[in-house]
């Protein structure tokens, strides 16, 4: 079994238990027939993955017809005891589990449909999110490395119809969850207010999982207090309790091989401590189920649905204790029909609020929700909403309650702002090596200052170091709250290498420092894209750094207009399996403006995919000309590359005109990981046509170069990672080892 990971604080993957039916409550129903028989609580004990197995106790427990009185649940039990309580039945939970993807559940990365454009290219050229703050000169963590977003939607949805409930002895079977206080150390046993939260504060990992504030106590992980809280479900009145205790077991010596091993048993240790002392008061009418999971791993999520039938053999193996407490079929039906019941929310929304702490208007949020007053209640889509609205990434959070007021039901959304802002890192970087010497390399910093006021004015500042520096600020001012229009001023100062051709030859190697100002004003298509018009002010200098040293070292001065659209509806930023990406640019140098000569520039970039099954087709072209005037070094476009005309090194090509268009097709093939921390993998080629020409009478269908490419690419953390080799006609070919997102060309 997998052991990485295995404690019962891997119960971070917990957070996971997706998208399924949500579970109902309902006031207490008096049980006549409890009256003439012991009244039975049930204590679920936490273990991550190991956890599932009380689908199976649960499971087997009904077959065997024993009505459970009262549940009391840390962690991962108080996950599953709370959605039985409330009404969910064994098959439903196992429908949650096998339905969930982990690695997508413990994650606060908004789906890209409900990110901005902005956000889009954040993501695509510095895919490192560490998520630090800045704050006067000092970084700054959450307090978790997951904040819960998405895990606090499913059990929102999972729990939505106990919403109305408070206090959960009013839910169909009475219910405790258990959580520790951060803060004192002390045990918090959560008996009343909103169910979703008090099952997400029993799971949350210290360090892992952002702490959830109840009652003005931060509240973490109930395992590390009483991963088998015995002792509570005595207060809540019971005769006979059955506890499952699903943790994980001390290594053995020949285990504990390493530091990592030896932290793991400590903590084990001390876990374990407090369980021993709770299964030490069961009396002798109480039973004591361990289901025999071996060294299942607790982050195993896997094969998570494995660790189900390890419970009901667990019962099975108890059965001639438990039989006693078995109740006729008549008796146990009523009970099975009264935990049933389950009110529906339902009706039309009276009111939708948003309250918020950041420093934009509420006006600017609200314009995000495409619900209003007077819509039917569909739970689905508030938290599609709330997802919507946490795309902004502004917040850490948002969530949404469903609340009466005057006999009405409306929603209300929470939207909390990052506490560890106002200031926010992100990091890329690039290398690109062909295993013959030439090799690139960059490291990309992002500074944002979002909600600078309350229109959502945003500060950017990029900073790249390495083959090709730039430093680069920007200043995004909505003119509305609907930030649909917008002006942007900017600065950019950078270097790159062009090479000069002579008779279809390169003499030369020029390395190029610009800096430029501008300013556009644009207007936002919805997530999807944006148009830009400006004016734009610079100038630069030249000098050889291979070739000839007395090629001409020309400044030139640089000015002019340019409109700019671009479109990302791809679903991811790397190896897509949907969408397009476009970008087209047009630059007119004008000397009214400042620039040496008159001329245009236009520049296409454009990509389509498509998919079935696991596989994945592209379309691309790149398209770049120069009109009227063809000397300008700085507005050189080169080729050369990974999948732009693959045989050749890295911008190897370079002139006024160029154009390459290419075919890719990649297929899902794996992963490098399983469960949480899935990384996939894919093998493709690309067929890829095009040249660059030095004049525009060069150009032809004829001239261009056929090249094509092998390779292996992984979907990381850190962008994309592939290892290929490039192939091209008369000869041409490259190796490639490319780690990271290629910088913006």
């Amino acid at each position: 079994m997998n052991q990485v990971l295995t404690r019962p604080y891997a119960i971070i993957v917990a957070a996971l238990l997706a998208w399924s039916t949500a579970v109902d409550a309902d006031e207490t129903h008096s049980d006549p027939a409890a009256a003439d028989r012991p009244r039975i609580g049930l204590v679920l004990g936490g273990g991550g993955a190991r956890g599932a197995a009380h689908i199976g106790v649960l499971r087997e427990l009904e077959r065997m017809r024993i009505p459970i009185d009262a549940i009391a649940g840390a962690s991962m039990g108080a996950f599953f005891g709370g959605l039985y309580a409330s009404g969910s039945s064994p098959a439903e939970l196992e429908q949650i589990v096998a339905s969930t993807e982990w690695a997508e559940g413990l994650s606060d990365e908004p789906n890209r449909g409900d990110l901005r454009l902005r956000r889009k290219q954040d993501e695509q050229h510095y895919p490192i999110n560490p998520d630090l703050g800045l704050h006067r000169g000092e970084l700054k963590l959450p307090l978790g490395v997951v904040q819960g977003q998405k895990l606090d939607l499913i059990l929102r949805e999972l729990t939505v119809d106990a919403s109305h409930i408070n206090d959960f002895d009013k839910l169909p079977i009475p219910f405790r969850a258990i959580a520790a206080n951060i803060e004192t150390g002390e045990r918090h046993v959560l008996g009343q207010g909103d169910l979703a939260t008090a099952i997400r504060a029993s799971m949350s990992v210290p360090g892992v999982l952002a702490p959830v504030s109840v009652d003005d106590g931060l509240l973490v992980d109930g395992g590390i207090v009483g991963n088998l809280p015995i002792d509570v479900m005595r207060e809540m009145d019971v005769d006979i309790i059955i506890a499952v205790n699903v943790e994980f077991p001390l290594y053995a010596m020949e285990d504990l091989g390493s530091a990592i091993a030896i932290s793991e048993q400590m903590l084990t240790i001390l876990i374990r401590r407090e369980t021993v002392r709770q299964i030490a008061s069961l009396g002798e009418g109480d039973v004591l189920i361990e289901p025999q999971l071996g060294n299942y791993g607790s982050a195993n999520f896997a094969d998570i649905l494995t660790t189900i039938e390890p419970g009901a053999v667990a019962v099975r193996d108890a059965e001639s204790h438990l039989q006693a407490l078995a109740v006729d079929e008549s008796a146990y039906a009523a009970w099975l029909e009264r935990r049933k019941t389950r009110p529906r929310i339902d009706g039309k929304l009276a009111f939708v609020r948003v309250e918020q702490d950041s420093g934009l208007a509420t006006e600017v949020i609200k314009a995000r929700l495409r619900v209003e007053a007077g819509d039917p209640i569909d739970i689905q889509q508030l938290s599609a909403e709330a997802a919507r609205l946490h795309g902004v990434n502004v917040f850490e959070k948002v969530n949404y309650r469903l609340v009466e007021e005057n006999g009405e039901t409306g929603v209300i959304f929470d939207a909390r702002a990052k506490s560890w802002g106002p200031n926010f890192l992100r990091f890329g970087l690039s290398l690109e090596d062909d295993f013959e010497g030439a090799t690139t390399f960059d490291l990309r910093a992002r500074l944002i200052r979002p909600a600078v006021n309350r229109y959502g004015g945003e500060w950017t500042a990029d900073l790249r170091l390495g083959t090709e520096p730039q430093l680069f600020s920007e200043f995004y001012q909505p003119f509305r709250f609907d930030q649909r229009f917008f002006v942007a001023p900017y600065i950019d100062l950078n270097q790159s290498n062009v090479n000069l051709f002579a008779n279809h030859e390169i003499i030369a190697r020029l390395r190029l420092t610009e800096l430029t100002g501008g300013i556009d004003l644009g207007v936002e298509f919805g997530n999807i894209g944006e148009l830009r018009l400006g004016a734009f002010r610079g100038g630069g200098e030249s000098h050889v750094i291979v070739g000839d040293p007395s090629i001409p070292n020309p400044d030139f001065e640089t000015g002019g207009l340019r409109a700019r659209m671009r479109f990302d509806t791809l679903n991811t930023a790397w190896f897509p399996r949907r969408g397009l990406r476009a970008d087209v640019e047009w630059r007119a140098s004008r000397p009214d403006f400042g620039a040496d000569e008159s001329y245009d520039t236009i520049n296409v970039e454009f990509q389509q995919f498509a998919s079935r099954g696991k596989s994945t087709f592209g379309f691309g072209i790149d398209f770049a000309t120069t009109l009227s005037f063809e000397g300008a070094l700085q507005d050189l476009f080169r080729l050369g590359g990974f999948q732009r005309l693959s045989g050749f090194e890295n911008g190897v090509l370079s002139g006024p005109h160029a154009a390459v268009a290419k075919l890719d097709f990649y297929r899902r093939i794996g992963t490098s990981a399983g469960g949480l921390f899935e990384v996939p993998m894919y093998l493709g080629a690309s067929l890829e046509a095009g040249n660059v020409w030095q004049t525009r009478s060069d150009m032809s269908l004829d001239s261009a170069l056929i090249h094509g490419s092998l390779y292996l690419g992984m979907n990381t953390y850190i962008g994309p990672v592939i290892i290929g080799a490039g192939l091209g006609q008369n000869g041409y070919s490259n190796f490639y080892l490319l780690i990271g997102a290629p910088p913006q060309r």
